[in-house]
């Protein structure tokens, strides 16, 4: 018993190198037509497709709706290729899928992770 209190003692004395994940960045940006189509003319059927195009549309090939806010994060080619990811493991609204899919909206993205790598991102309408 005297043992496992000293180890116990011992473990919470160590040093704790977990840091909580912080927002990184935030934009708002508008949905436009535009935005809920690929570079081929297709149209996109996922919610992320869609956010993912605009910031492809905003940084790539320089479509830029008047809302639409500047971002460093979606700069990077890579970090838009993960988008889907990051998108999923976030946060939206009930019902916001389709939303995005079938309307022109007005967005909110909030980018949270540790340091400057991306784990999550959380998108509202509004």
């Amino acid at each position: 018993m005297r043992f496992a209190v000293l180890l116990l003692a011992a473990l919470l004395a160590l040093p704790t190198t977990v840091s909580a994940q912080q927002l990184l960045e935030s934009y708002t940006a508008f949905l436009s037509s535009r935005d809920h189509y690929n570079s081929n003319g297709q149209r996109l059927t996922q919610f992320w497709q869609v956010i993912r195009q605009d910031r492809a549309n905003f940084h790539r090939f320089g479509i830029r709706d008047p809302q639409d806010e500047w971002d460093s994060f979606f700069g990077s080619m890579e970090n838009r290729a993960r988008a889907e990811q990051m998108i999923l493991k976030g946060s939206t609204e009930p019902g916001f899928s389709s939303y995005v899919v079938n309307n022109e909206v007005m967005i909110r993205v909030d980018i949270y992770g540790y340091g400057s790598t991306g784990t999550h991102i959380n998108v509202t309408a509004y």
